[in-house]
């Protein structure tokens, strides 16, 4: 069952995604030659729980960071570690926050100083395959509609769909159904509604999108070690269209 998400859980969703939203803002100005994924995780957590929220992420089946940072080859679930970024890296940062029994989540993907003009073009893309999948989740839209649009601008750009992983639902749990491919044919699967609150999140590499996964469970890297880039927004659908939880909203930051 897919849940419409009452007003007032809208606006416990939309305060959890703030938390995130901040500490987004925080990291990416943050991020650095010579900083480690590990401080970042540290400032995230401290972040986090200043606000009056607590890490999604972490403890959640096992995870025991607050962030996910997955590094240049790595795609999602990358441990953050004492391994200071390197100027032409590119680093996503993945965080959720749990505020008052309600969850946001979001992603992003930022060069590390000076980058590739094919890193840059990596992380551009997937950003527009986001904004065009967000553009397509209207109300009396199928849910394909979304994937479609993403794998569309993905195919238009030369980049690579990492297909085991996609969107989802979010709100008590910090992921519900649906799942939200990021490709497919449009016109499919769940009529969109207000109320329902979704995670979109492509997430692309410039290479073979086969994953491999490292021995700690969780963190996956493209097999070729191509470059990997993910975006995500916590998004609510209303009766004007989509509404980006994750970015700034000046009565509730």
């Amino acid at each position: 069952m897919v849940h419409r998400k009452k007003t007032s859980e809208i606006e416990q969703i939309t305060a959890s995604s703030q938390v995130v939203f901040a500490v987004q803002q925080k990291l990416e100005a943050l991020v650095a030659p010579g900083i480690s994924t590990l401080e970042l995780d540290e400032i995230a957590e401290s972040e986090i729980r200043a606000m009056g929220a607590v890490p999604a992420f972490k403890g959640y089946h096992g995870f025991p960071f607050s962030i996910c940072a997955s590094v240049n080859a790595s795609i999602v679930h990358g441990f953050p570690n004492q391994t200071p970024l390197q100027e032409g890296d590119i680093a996503c940062i993945d965080i959720g926050a749990l505020l008052d029994g309600y969850y946001g989540d979001g992603a992003f993907t930022i060069g590390v100083g000076t980058i590739s003009a094919e890193a840059q073009h990596l992380i551009d893309g997937t950003l527009a395959c986001l904004e065009l999948g967000i553009a397509q989740a209207v109300p009396d839209g199928r849910l394909s509609d979304i994937s479609h649009a993403i794998q569309s601008h993905a195919d238009e750009q030369g980049l690579a769909i990492i297909r085991e992983y996609g969107g989802h639902g979010i709100g008590r749990s910090l992921h519900e159904l649906p799942h939200i491919n990021n490709y497919g044919p449009p016109g499919k699967g769940l009529k969109i509604k207000p109320g329902h609150v979704f995670c979109i999140e492509p997430i692309l590499c410039l290479g073979n999108p086969e994953v491999e996964h490292l021995d700690d469970g969780w963190t996956t890297l493209t097999r070729d070690r191509s470059l990997a880039a993910h975006s995500e927004h916590t998004i609510a659908i209303t009766e004007d269209g989509p509404r980006i939880l994750t970015l700034h909203i000046p009565a509730l930051a």
